[in-house]
Formats: structure tokens, C-alpha cells, sequence
């Protein structure tokens, strides 16, 4: 829990805005490189749920707010993008040719999401998705903004540094917003875009899990199908992270918050291995995996 002055929570719009400018401010701490070749690629609550948030700031207004709070003069080339969580990863191809350019240093790659407001918890709790006393198996509801610092190269030497290896993404049709179960097909089709390239991992490399599942019973029963599907070496235990177990449901920003538990977990030393299967679902539907391995710098 960050304690913060109500003044920074005077409505919704403001409040997401500060949380996002904190965030933003933090990963610009950690670098020297000048805003102006800095992309801030983000990620907004999904307009499907007309969060409250966008009675302030519109959906298209979003970024230039976000920035205009941040203080900084970011890179043109700055944009914000709809899709939930996992939005973020298939942000991941632009933040690859963004910095390709050579105005473009570093992309800052994240999201800012509530859910707890009046909107979103009536929206859940009207369709018996809320977690309460008679629904173990509902929403947690979170709330946060993730920012994590992409490089072409890492610039710490000697040092263990975390490298996102490939991704996929995929849309479910019949997503929890829909009348029919999710046989996990989008998930599966994420996992295997994400071991479907030139990097050399197979699936038996991956030692862990990353995922932003929610304890929703929906998506319990997706993975249950998806994943063995997937995973076919045998493993006597196969660790799983899940940080909305800690820090509740945080919408869009949930998805920069895997890939940032499962680097932590890797340049820090505390992951079961050094290969991390993030897994990513958004509300909407959009399914997304992503491969972090470790790199040693020398």
C-alpha cells in the first residue's frame, strides 16, 4: 500500500493521471537518457467500460494528459493504445521499431488502470463477478500504474539484466463478456506464437510462470485447458506467480506489472529459472504470452 495525500484523489481522472506520473517518474530516475528520446508507449482503463476516469479526459485525450502530469517532454512518437493488459504486449512490436530509430533511446512501456471506483464495482458485482464473502472465486479490486524501461541493449555491465525474448498475442472469442466458456484457444495460440520464432526456446526451456490471472473462476477454467495443451514436458512442479494476489486486479496495468515481476524475479536472483512465461489476459478478450530470459553482462 503507497499512502497518498487525498489532494492527488480528487477525482478519477486526477487520480489516474498521479498515478501514472509517479510511475513514469520513477523509471526516469533509473536512466539518463532525455525525455525528448524517450517513447512512452500506455496503456489506459478499456473504453468498453467507460470508466469513470474518461468523464475528466476523454479516451483520445488520455496521453497528453498522462504526459502533461509527468512533467516531461516525451519522444513524438508517444502513443496510447485500448486493449487491457495485454495490450502491452502487442505494443511490444512497435517498442522494437521505435527503437530502431535513432531519435528513440529508450520506450517506457506501461499502464495505468482503477478498478476501484463506483463504475467498474457495480459493473462486476451485477453479474456475480466481484469477490465477496458468498464468491471467493471474484475480482480483487486493484489499482496502479507500471512502467517498465525498454533498451536495445542492456547498460548494465557485469550485472544480470532481463531480455524479452519473443511474444504472441491472440483474441478470444467467447471472453468472460460473452455467454460461452473459453476453451483457452487464443491462449494457447499466444503461447505458441511466443516459442514460434528464431530465439531457439522450446517449451521445455520455460521454468516458470508469470501470469495476471485474478482468481476468477473463468479464467481458472481457461488455464486449466490452455496450459496443458501447451506444456507437454514433464515438470515434478512448475512455479507460478501471481501478483494480483497481492496487489488485487489492476486492469491495464496489469500486464506491465507481469513483465516487471518476472525481470525483478530474474535480475534480482530470486526466480526458480531463468526462462519466464508471462501469461496475459484482458478483460476484452485479447490473450497475450511473452518470453524474459536472463542475460549476463560482462
Amino acid at each position: 500500500m503507497v499512502p497518498a495525500h487525498w489532494k492527488l484523489k480528487r477525482s478519477d481522472g486526477e487520480w489516474l493521471q498521479n498515478m501514472a506520473a509517479r510511475a513514469i517518474g520513477e523509471a526516469m530516475e533509473v536512466s539518463s537518457v532525455p525525455a525528448e528520446a524517450t517513447a512512452l508507449l500506455v496503456v489506459p482503463p478499456e473504453s468498453f467500460r467507460r470508466h469513470p476516469a474518461y468523464r475528466m479526459v476523454p479516451p483520445h485525450d488520455i496521453l497528453a494528459a498522462l504526459i502533461r502530469a509527468s512533467g516531461f517532454a516525451f519522444h513524438c512518437a508517444s502513443r496510447a493504445i485500448d486493449g487491457g493488459a495485454a495490450a502491452a504486449i502487442g505494443l511490444l512490436g512497435h517498442a522494437d521499431e521505435l527503437l530502431r530509430d535513432a531519435t528513440v533511446t529508450q520506450v517506457l512501456l506501461g499502464g495505468v488502470d482503477s478498478l476501484v471506483n463506483q463504475v467498474d464495482m457495480a459493473r462486476l458485482a451485477r453479474v456475480g463477478r466481484l469477490k465477496s464473502d458468498d464468491n471467493a472465486q471474484g475480482v480483487l479490486p486493484g489499482e496502479g500504474a507500471v512502467f517498465v524501461r525498454l533498451t536495445r541493449h542492456a547498460d548494465v555491465e557485469g550485472q544480470t539484466a532481463a531480455a524479452i525474448r519473443s511474444y504472441g498475442t491472440a483474441q478470444e472469442e467467447d471472453s468472460v463478456l460473452t455467454e460461452n466458456y473459453s476453451q483457452g484457444r487464443a491462449q494457447l495460440a499466444a503461447f505458441r506464437d511466443a516459442v514460434n520464432d528464431e530465439q531457439g526456446l522450446r517449451e521445455a526451456d520455460i521454468s516458470f510462470i508469470a501470469s495476471n490471472a485474478n482468481g476468477e473462476r473463468y479464467l481458472a477454467w481457461e488455464q486449466l485447458i490452455a496450459r496443458p495443451r501447451f506444456f507437454r514436458t514433464r515438470r515434478k512442479i512448475f512455479p507460478t506467480a501471481y501478483p494480483s494476489m497481492t496487489v488485487g486486479d489492476m486492469g491495464s496495468a496489469g500486464g506491465p506489472m507481469t513483465l516487471l515481476l518476472a525481470a525483478d524475479s530474474l535480475c534480482s536472483g530470486y526466480a526458480p529459472g531463468p526462462v519466464a512465461m508471462c501469461e496475459i489476459s484482458s478483460e476484452g478478450g485479447l490473450r497475450a504470452a511473452a518470453i524474459v530470459s536472463e542475460i549476463s553482462r560482462h
